[in-house]
């Protein structure tokens, strides 16, 4: 079994080549979509539901066969198609500077996309690394369940109030309190209950030096 390094991309605005336009293709532009990448699928036909994300230019849909200078520009491929010929081609000419997902062999893939939960900045992914994608759907769904949607709100919150206190505290042991203090549970408490104007509160006075 492959031994996976695990890593996130910063893909926003750089190409991303998708050959096929099927049910397959369509679960990895849903995926791509939140990382603003350049998606384009080259494809003869399209499944319905990429067909208004077409309209709408949030893809680039090449209505054509694969032709090997599709993948110009590229910096991901992915073969998604249910042809062994065309994926295979679409493997022959990718440059070793190209990084490959192969939909119908895993063995051939550079990369493989995890079950993944995205909370706003927060992002947990999932892999068993091909060994069981029914347990990694499994997990994600647990996952799912446990970092439910307040953790948007949260996690934004942490993020802003990170800068404010890093803005105010020079590095140092008051630093590390205040941020170690972000983490009290009554903070993600406060904001499930809606209670924004005593999360507020307790910022200001971390910020000030008045908390206990």
């Amino acid at each position: 079994m492959t031994n996976y390094f695990p890593i996130h991309l910063n893909i926003e605005y750089k190409t991303v080549v998708i050959v096929g336009g099927g049910h397959v293709a369509t679960q990895k532009v849903t995926s791509l979509l939140p990382a603003k990448a350049n998606i384009v699928v080259v494809s003869p036909t399209l499944h319905n539901s990429l067909v208004p994300l077409a309209e709408s230019g949030q893809i680039t849909w090449r209505e054509k066969e694969f032709e090997p200078r599709d993948l110009d520009d590229a910096i991901l491929i992915i073969a998604a198609t249910n042809q062994t010929n065309v994926n295979n081609a679409v493997q022959e000419a990718a440059q070793h500077w190209q990084l490959l997902n192969r939909a119908d062999v895993q063995g051939e893939s550079d990369f493989i996309t995890p079950a993944t939960i995205r909370r706003g900045p927060l992002v947990l992914t999932v892999s068993t690394s091909g060994a069981s994608p029914a347990l990694a759907r499994k997990i994600k769904e647990d996952l799912a369940e446990q970092f439910d949607n307040v953790y948007e709100d949260y996690v934004c919150f942490l993020q802003q109030a990170r800068l404010m206190v890093t803005a105010t505290f020079d590095k140092g042991d008051q630093r590390r309190a205040a941020l170690q203090a972000l983490l009290e549970p009554k903070l993600l408490e406060w904001t499930r209950s809606g209670e924004i104007d005593r999360r507020e509160a307790y910022l200001q006075q971390l910020l000030t030096g008045e908390t206990r």
